[in-house]
């Protein structure tokens, strides 16, 4: 298993931040419609220990994920993630092997590549767009977000689950979060 570099930065302005990655000529990857299916364990005792089972649609790709953040910092989750064919016979697997298809989710996610960095751009339902950094150290985060403008001591190292908790939203009493349907 991996470990994960991240951080957040919450409320950012996208068209500013764009221009901004543009000009400094960071790779543009693409703006994609997310789609994601969060599992976790029939108790549900996987949601206090920040660990969950992720199937996600970006365009052709489909990816499961496992991930597991219990200490919610920049450089404490661990991750396995990999290619797969079929999202349905993914999905009827992990239902097989005891876990719950709990949440729906999707969000529009506009991916760049700065240096050592992937930034995604994410914009979700219900909540202000956010971008997230992941990188090989977390030096490397901080010096990108720095070059870019980002105060480090502002940043949120807090998981999706977090963020929408910040905004109000009790995140693991809703089971879709779509740009249809929000409950």
């Amino acid at each position: 298993m991996e470990t994960e570099f991240e951080t957040r930065f919450l409320e950012v302005n996208k068209g500013e931040l764009l221009e901004k990655l543009r000009k400094l000529g960071a790779e543009d990857c693409g703006e994609f419609k997310l789609e994601e299916v969060i599992f976790y364990d029939k108790d549900l005792n996987w949601l206090d220990e920040n660990k969950f089972v992720r199937l996600r649609q970006k365009g052709n790709s489909i990816k499961l994920t496992y991930k597991n953040n219990k200490e919610q910092t920049a450089d404490s989750a661990k991750e396995i993630e990999f290619e797969i064919k079929d999202m349905d016979k993914a999905r009827e697997f992990l239902e097989i092997m005891g876990l719950v298809a709990y949440r729906i989710v999707e969000k529009y996610r506009h991916t760049f590549k700065f240096k050592n960095v992937t930034l995604d751009i994410d914009t979700w339902p219900k909540i202000p767009t956010y971008v997230e950094f992941e990188g090989n150290s977390v030096e490397d985060l901080k010096n990108v977000s720095e070059e870019l403008g980002f105060n480090w001591d502002e940043r949120y190292d807090k998981d999706a689950r977090y963020v929408f908790k910040k905004y109000g939203y009790d995140f693991d009493k809703i089971r879709s979060i779509t740009f249809d349907k929000f409950e």
